[in-house]
């Protein structure tokens, strides 16, 4: 299953980092992960939420530029070589990682969920299924 997830480009200075966070907790839209990256002038802040068309109307009301992306979450062994396995396969199928992060709040059991960005995330849904590698979905990785 492949999730919405917003991105904002945001000037790296003091407080540009709240604006985006107060909006959404204005309009009681809770972030349920999220990654920056950050650069000497600007960083990217990657998060998702249980309804990003509305969380991306908010934020553009606000004046804000929004990008939405797709992203694929994947559960991993919490193990040695849990995270190597899904690696392999997606680099077995000739695909290529953009970036990933963690979502902590949906790992459980010995498992970890991690949000992965793909250059192609369809094929990458296919080579994780095909190697057995659990892909989440929506109800598992959104909390109700």
């Amino acid at each position: 299953m492949k999730l919405q997830q917003l991105s904002l480009f945001l000037e790296n200075k003091p407080g540009v980092l709240r604006e985006p966070c107060e909006a959404l907790a204005a309009a009681g839209i809770d972030l349920l992960t999220m990654s920056l990256a950050d650069t000497a002038q600007f960083g990217i802040l990657r998060f998702i939420v249980r309804d990003p068309v509305r969380a991306k109307q908010v934020l553009e009301d606000a004046g804000m530029v929004v990008r939405m992306t797709e992203v694929v979450p994947v559960e991993v062994d919490n193990k040695p070589g849990g995270l190597a396995r899904a690696l392999g396969a997606i680099e077995a199928a000739g695909l290529g990682v953009e970036y990933m992060y963690d979502f902590g709040a949906a790992s459980r059991g010995g498992k970890a969920a991690i949000v992965f960005r793909f250059e192609d995330p369809d094929a990458a849904l296919a080579a994780l299924h095909a190697a057995g590698i659990k892909v989440m979905t929506g109800e598992e990785i959104l909390p109700q």
